[in-house]
């Protein structure tokens, strides 16, 4: 995609500055995002309160980080790239409303389950989109890592009347939508590569302030305390430093990589809920997580392609 000079300077830069292959800032970021349960359930909102202010305090954390780089011109968009910077935001912002809607109707661990069929789509998307291979072995590690997540989730265990709750069909469709929202996300930031990192996530929480303003508005705001702590965590942490992370490993990765790697984040969810709310894990569970990391492991030992 082309780029204005100056944006495709200032990543450069970058990219000088952060070496590597883009492993460590993805899985770093995707890390992050394990552990926004906490931050959630010790806030005391409704969703889309917690999805405003994440928005909000991720804007404003993402603007200051700009001033202080000196990327504020980087903010503004050309005639290439504004399309695709506006679109991948209103995508995420979909997503998490997506998200949030499916999980009222269906439990967390089907939820969390259809939403990472996305890595299916970015293998998809990417050898349609980006002309990028699928291997054979990449192909079997997201599927080995998948199934993984089923078992991690607890979802084999539960009974299988649960399908008949009412609205069910609804919270399915709900993930899978959302799963391929955030697979042309993924595919639009591979395009965007040259772009600086945290300026597309910079857009992607602009856009969902801007959308979601009202809600607070009509439905009253969190009780002054420790909630505005645990949502501003949310935008800084959650949303301008793991997307920022997230973007810029997602340059130096191809598809194939990114698919596997994005594992990582379930994984993390599953064990902070362990640790921090007594979820208690079966041997089925924990076999699956490990399941997850021995596919993680193994696409990691592949060529780089």
């Amino acid at each position: 995609m082309n780029t204005n000079p100056q944006t495709h300077d200032s990543a450069a830069v970058f990219n000088r500055r952060v070496p590597g292959t883009g492993t460590a800032p993805f899985l770093l970021g995707s890390a992050l995002l394990g552990t926004i349960g906490v931050f959630v359930y010790e806030a005391h909102v409704d969703p889309l309160t917690a999805t405003w202010f994440r928005c909000a305090s991720g804007l404003i954390g993402l603007t200051l980080w700009a001033i202080l780089r000196g990327q504020t011109r980087m903010l503004r968009l050309n005639r290439a790239t504004a399309p695709w910077v506006l679109i991948a935001a209103a995508l995420m912002v979909l997503n998490w409303g997506l998200f949030f809607s499916a999980i009222e109707r269906v439990s967390a661990g089907v939820a969390i389950v259809l939403f990472h069929v996305q890595p299916m789509w970015v293998l998809l998307l990417g050898a349609w989109c980006l002309k990028e291979p699928v291997g054979k072995r990449r192909f079997g590690a997201v599927c080995a890592a998948m199934l993984g997540l089923a078992l991690a989730t607890g979802i084999a265990e539960h009974k299988a009347n649960d399908a008949l709750a009412p609205g069910y069909w609804l919270g399915v469709a709900l993930c899978l939508v959302g799963a391929f929202c955030m697979a042309c996300v993924t595919i639009i930031a591979r395009r965007l590569r040259d772009m600086p990192a945290g300026i597309l996530a910079w857009w992607q929480c602009a856009i969902g302030t801007l959308t979601l303003w009202m809600w607070p508005m009509q439905h009253g705001w969190p009780a002054w305390g420790a909630s505005w702590l645990w949502l501003a965590g949310l935008g800084v942490i959650h949303t301008g430093l793991a997307y920022t992370l997230i973007y810029a490993g997602m340059a130096r990765l191809n598809t194939g990589r990114i698919a596997v790697l994005q594992f990582v984040y379930p994984a993390v969810a599953i064990v902070i809920d362990w640790l921090f709310f007594d979820q208690r894990l079966s041997g089925l569970q924990l076999s699956g997580i490990a399941l997850m990391s021995v596919a993680i492991g193994f696409a990691e030992r592949m060529p780089r392609d």
